[in-house]
């Protein structure tokens, strides 16, 4: 394509010529837009345009672009570039509709992982959430239309797994449209990116078989080595005396432990529960875990590690996560979900023998605790996801140890010294793995993330530590291939 770290955004409808990006690491989200000839033409910069995403209109001669979270339009050589609405989040997947009067997008809040596909008429007018309270949290994207413009397909990710739907667009008269979406997939595979044929008798989806591979970064090696002979699992968390780990099994979504050879393996929770972020009881006789049924909200939930009933220690309308111990193992700390940054109230203090629930002093804002092995400390995140907070749990005292920057997925030392975290400085920048000193705020960096194909699980691409340090990740060990279904639309 001649172009650097080029990203494809979008083919003519003449099929001659291609959207592209030029991606750098260095930028911000929105790279240079770009338009290319094919066969192997030369790229052609569009003006001084700056997008993440962008495609054609129908006719060929005006582009659709997302810029951050702004929504453009422009004629094709990038000239009368007009913005048509402040969204709320970052805009992906702009499409135009057939008739050329109305765009739909991908809105995605990166302080929450929300996406939801939204509508406006071209010239700006009525924007409005495509399907209001359909899924909750939204989680749809990846839009088009078909081409004689009756139908809407897109993915939707909904209990762990990512299938295609179909919306009606047809506006019948003296009725009231059908705005309830079919599902047009299931089965064992993840579904996404759908793109109808251009005869619209063919929808063209990438099919995944979603797996991963648990490994350990061996600093001696300088590579990463399977870990628990390479299970698809996420979340994992050690026994105080580093003997039994617990973990989710990716993509199933189920509870599990096991000592670290392997051996004495047991499931702990059960379809349709989804289980994530467990946590071993100071004694090992308990897991604390995050838990969520079909329609219901996060919850706090313990399981004998012997196995047994779950059973809820949190209100069932709350809608908590992240549970961890206090070193007593009488007392459970936890977060709210961040469905949005308004939704983190600060963390939540449970007697497990009096039930009573109270705000931990000094909270106010944090969520995702973290207890230092010692019990001194706790380090939590900021609501907006830009400061790892340290929370002294005597004086009820806060400082924050790292600021200005997405930092998440946090793991005290088992020393209780330091603190290791994932850092995404920019939004286009790798992730790297750091550890900051609790004595002197001392940063280091352990590794670049720039070459492993982190697997994304149910919050995002997970990271954690062995019971010597050592970072751990889910490496992607997914297989796709794109397929072409037969479909016969009403």
């Amino acid at each position: 394509m001649g172009l650097k770290n080029a990203g494809l955004f979008d083919i003519s409808p003449s099929g001659s010529e291609t959207l592209a990006g030029s991606f750098d690491p260095s930028m911000s989200l929105a790279v240079p837009l770009w338009v290319v000839t094919l066969p192997g033409g030369s790229p052609r910069r569009l003006g001084d345009l700056v997008a993440q995403d962008a495609a054609w209109f129908p006719d060929g001669q005006w582009i659709v672009y997302g810029s951050e979270s702004d929504l453009y339009v422009s004629r094709r050589d990038g000239s009368q570039a007009r913005k048509v609405l402040a969204a709320a989040g970052r805009v992906w997947w702009p499409r135009v509709s057939p008739d050329g009067g109305r765009i739909r997008f991908t809105a995605a809040d990166p302080s929450t992982g929300v996406r939801s596909l939204w509508e406006v008429s071209i010239d700006g007018k009525n924007p409005h959430p495509l399907l209001p309270d359909w899924n909750l949290p939204p989680s749809e994207c990846c839009g088009n239309w078909t081409p004689d413009g009756r139908y809407y397909v897109f993915q939707s990710t909904r209990n762990g797994r990512t299938d295609i739907w179909a919306l009606r667009d047809e506006r019948p008269f003296l009725r009231k449209p059908d705005r309830e979406p079919v599902q047009l997939t299931t089965g064992p595979l993840n579904y996404w990116a759908p793109l109808p044929s251009r005869d619209g008798k063919r929808l063209y989806v990438v099919g995944e078989q979603p797996r991963g591979e648990l490994v350990r970064y061996d600093a001696k090696l300088r590579q990463n080595v399977p870990y628990l002979s390479g299970l698809s699992v996420e979340h994992v968390r050690f026994s105080r005396d580093g003997a039994w780990a617990a973990y989710v099994a990716f993509p199933e979504g189920t509870l599990w432990r096991s000592k670290l050879d392997g051996s004495e393996r047991l499931q702990l929770t059960f379809p349709p529960m989804l289980a994530a972020l467990p946590h071993w009881s100071p004694d090992g006789k308990h897991v604390a875990f995050a838990g969520a049924e079909i329609g219901q909200p996060w919850r706090i939930y313990l399981v004998s590690a012997d196995g047994g009933t779950p059973e809820s220690v949190v209100p069932q309308e709350a809608n908590r996560n992240d549970p961890d111990w206090l070193p007593d193992g009488n007392s459970l700390i936890y977060g709210d979900v961040l469905t949005s940054p308004a939704a983190i109230t600060g963390i939540h203090l449970l007697d497990l023998r009096s039930h009573q629930v109270s705000m931990l002093p000094g909270s106010e804002g944090l969520w995702a605790p973290r207890v230092s092995p010692d019990g001194r400390y706790l380090v939590s995140q900021s609501r907006d996801a830009t400061r790892l907070v340290l929370l002294d749990l005597t004086t009820h005292r806060t400082t924050d140890l790292v600021t200005g920057a997405n930092a998440g997925w946090q793991e005290w030392s088992r020393d209780s010294k330091s603190v290791i975290f994932v850092l995404a400085e920019r939004p286009n920048s790798s992730p790297r793995i750091f550890r900051v000193r609790i004595a002197d705020r001392k940063l280091e960096e352990i590794l670049s993330l720039k070459d492993v194909p982190l697997r994304a699980g149910l919050f995002g691409a997970w990271c954690g530590v062995t019971p010597d340090d050592s970072p751990l990740m889910l490496r992607d060990a997914a297989s796709q291939e794109v397929y072409a279904l037969d479909v016969q639309l009403p």
